[in-house]
């Protein structure tokens, strides 16, 4: 039976890595796989999903007005797909987790997800916020903090200062986000907090 999964990490967690390794085991039991991701997160250029350690594959990228049900209701006509993965799905907008589960419960395909939970001010993105209420299974990867506990906070650092404002969507890798446990976030907010 076809589940909506979402699995869901902090930055440098490794979800890109586990989204190219599930893509190379079903391929190598010959399954086909129809990858996509945001277009928001250009970091390594278009139309592919790339690792921190340098692995990638190709893939299609999805922006706000894409129909993703009827895009890959239109690709399984012609190639029949066993498994779509979505990398970046915090990207995503409220319809399109919605056409996700369409592709579940009417296409009978797998959909596996991958993103983050949380933005670096501690607060849900669109997408992941949907896919907590409408997945079938949530699944947590889990990193570890450099100051010792399991990281659940995105602290975002410019020039190696922690930033607690700006827009939501900021894209960057290693040099912009730290993973960090909460107790570690709390501490560098409070420093900042006193600053003013």
């Amino acid at each position: 039976m076809s589940k909506l999964y979402f699995r869901y990490a902090t930055m440098g967690a490794g979800k890109s890595l586990d989204l190219l390794k599930t893509a190379y085991n079903y391929e190598e039991r010959n399954k086909n796989v129809l990858l996509l991701t945001s277009k928001f997160d250009d970091r390594h250029g278009l139309d592919k999903i790339t690792s921190r350690v340098g692995l990638s594959m190709p893939a299609i990228s999805i922006s706000n007005t894409t129909n993703i049900f009827e895009y890959v209701k239109l690709q399984h006509s012609i190639n029949r797909y066993d498994c779509v993965l979505i990398d970046e799905v915090q990207f995503l907008t409220k319809e399109h987790i919605w056409q996700l589960t369409e592709i579940v419960d009417k296409l009978n395909i797998t959909v596996i997800t991958y993103g983050l939970r949380i933005d670096y001010m501690g607060e849900p993105f669109e997408g992941s916020c949907y896919l907590m209420a409408y997945a079938d299974k949530i699944e947590e990867l889990k990193t570890i903090c450099e100051f010792g506990d399991k990281a659940t906070m995105n602290l975002r650092v410019i020039n190696g200062e922690p930033v607690f404002e700006g827009n939501q969507v900021s894209i960057g890798g290693d040099e912009s986000y730290i993973p960090v446990c909460r107790k570690y976030y709390k501490q560098q907010l409070t420093k900042q907090e006193k600053k003013y």
